[in-house]
């Protein structure tokens, strides 16, 4: 596929509005790719942060990726690779090439009481929840209404609830923008870990997500391990995975605003994980923290919690804040700069810092 891409033929129409251009194969209308001029980002990223891309392209199918990654006139360009905008902070204006990966589809093949799902990494991950729910594919529901595409799950390695992607997941593919090429990664491959991946690591701006594979069953087996959702559900009634996807999905309504009324990128702060020695001495200060143990001796400390105790929820500074229900949520409440958000994180991370002595991490990717 590389090597056709590289044959195309680009062809200048002048029915493309101005401020564009259009990459046109004659032969495959698949490899059509209209590449815009100072587009603007606003509405591209949940934080509703006012920026714009010098170019911008939307690919949606694999041909359209290979043609656009072989044009010459954008190689020497910074790249960012979007999804559903999430996950990420724009300092200022993208002095690069955005690409929006819009691949669509899904595949399933049943195994037995298994369902193996090919997922285009440009769906939409809380629309595949429900879908698969609607299907009577099991094992998503405690990831149900998390924001973004498909695409962005394995590189986070989403979770919530007791469950992660790495459950479920079984393969990645993807362009590999080292070797020029299509690529697929097993899910021990893709090296998943608390919010982390390869592809934030080893494979970082390497890869870009094209597709995910997913095991499901067929058959119901309810994850209500998590303490917070097994006391959320009612009494007295049979558990099903859909009485687990409504009550997650009431839990989190519940606790985090919608990115649509008020612009946010989800968690701002990774929970942070601290050697047990260092837990104790805090938890023998601090009666009321939250932690978790974790399978390396290690203890997980609730982010929020740090922050709230720090008197941080519920306030806001030049146009943006902390959300007044979850304390490690930030919020553009006046569609400000990527500075104004990041100078409010910088202050609760130093306050976290001077009264725990703990290091909070930025969740979303900084651009």
């Amino acid at each position: 596929m590389a090597q056709r891409a590289l044959r195309t033929c680009w062809t200048w129409l002048k029915t493309v509005p101005e401020g564009c251009w259009r990459h046109c194969n004659q032969r495959r209308r698949d490899k059509l790719v209209i590449v815009q001029r100072n587009m603007a980002l606003t509405n591209l990223n949940t934080l509703g942060i006012a920026a714009k891309a010098s170019y911008f392209a939307e690919v949606t199918s694999l041909d359209a990726l290979a043609t656009l990654l072989a044009d010459t006139k954008l190689a020497s360009l910074p790249r960012l690779v979007l999804g559903g905008g999430s996950n990420i902070v724009l300092q200022q204006d993208f002095a690069g090439l955005v690409v929006k990966i819009a691949l669509r589809g899904v595949q399933c093949e049943a195994l037995g009481e298994s369902r193996l799902l090919r997922v285009a990494a440009g769906e939409n991950w809380d629309a595949l929840v429900k879908s698969c729910l609607q299907q009577g594919w099991y094992g998503l529901e405690n990831l149900i209404s998390i924001p973004g595409s498909v695409g962005a799950a394995p590189i986070q390695n989403i979770g919530a609830y007791g469950v992660e992607l790495s459950d479920v997941l079984v393969a990645v593919s993807g362009w590999d923008l080292r070797e020029n090429c299509l690529r697929r990664l097993s899910a021990s491959d893709c090296e998943l870990s608390y919010r982390s991946s390869i592809f934030k690591t080893h494979l970082l701006d390497q890869f870009i997500v094209t597709e995910v594979e997913l095991k499901l069953s067929h058959s119901p087996s309810p994850n209500i391990r998590y303490q917070a959702l097994a006391d959320a559900l009612p009494s007295g009634v049979d558990v099903t995975p859909e009485l687990v996807a409504e009550t997650v999905a009431r839990l989190r309504a519940s606790k985090l605003p919608d990115f649509r009324l008020e612009p946010n990128a989800g968690s701002f702060f990774k929970n942070p994980i601290i050697e047990a020695s260092n837990a104790a001495e805090l938890q023998a200060e601090h009666p009321q923290l939250v932690s978790w143990p974790m399978p390396d001796g290690r203890v997980k400390l609730a982010a929020a919690w740090l922050v709230d105790q720090c008197g941080w929820k519920g306030q806001r500074v030049d146009g943006v804040g902390v959300h007044p229900r979850q304390a490690i949520v930030l919020v553009n409440y006046e569609h400000c700069s990527g500075g104004n958000v990041l100078a409010l994180a910088a202050a609760i991370q130093e306050a976290v810092s001077q009264r725990f002595g703990v290091a909070l991490e930025i969740e979303p990717r900084i651009y």
